[in-house]
């Protein structure tokens, strides 16, 4: 997926459990994305202070470590105020904050629902810019 800059658009997974992580990098990768890769909200949190332009955060809501992915992601809006966050969970749908940035999905999910909701939310941050 490429900007109205043409650079492509970057997604960061955070996803403890490996083989799952690997595989939405590759799913991700396939469609166009340049994905980087966490294996913790602690491992995650440099990778988002690091690169200001980073597209969309892909978290699981339940992470090993100090900081889970509702942490993540308000850390993560203090230097990226209007990042799209698609939330993972495992438990029951969340509310959202109503703004169209974060979206839940439960698992099981499909890879087509990932890569659909992340094309449409880092399509829409790009024409908000």
């Amino acid at each position: 997926m490429s900007d109205a800059g043409g650079k492509l658009s970057k997604v960061l997974v955070v996803e403890d459990e490996f083989l799952v992580r690997l595989t939405l990098v590759e799913a991700l990768s396939d469609e166009g994305f340049q994905v980087l890769e966490a294996e913790t909200g602690d491992a995650a949190l440099p990778i988002l202070q690091d690169f200001q332009e980073i597209s969309l955060l892909l978290t699981d809501i339940q992470l090993p470590g100090t900081i889970n992915g509702h942490a993540l992601a308000l850390k993560a809006r203090e230097n990226l105020p209007n990042l799209p966050i698609i939330f993972m969970t495992g438990g029951p749908d969340e509310e959202t904050d109503g703004s169209g940035r974060d979206v839940f999905i439960s698992k099981p999910y499909t890879l087509a629902n990932i890569c659909s909701t992340a094309k449409r939310l880092t399509a829409t941050a790009t024409a908000a810019e």
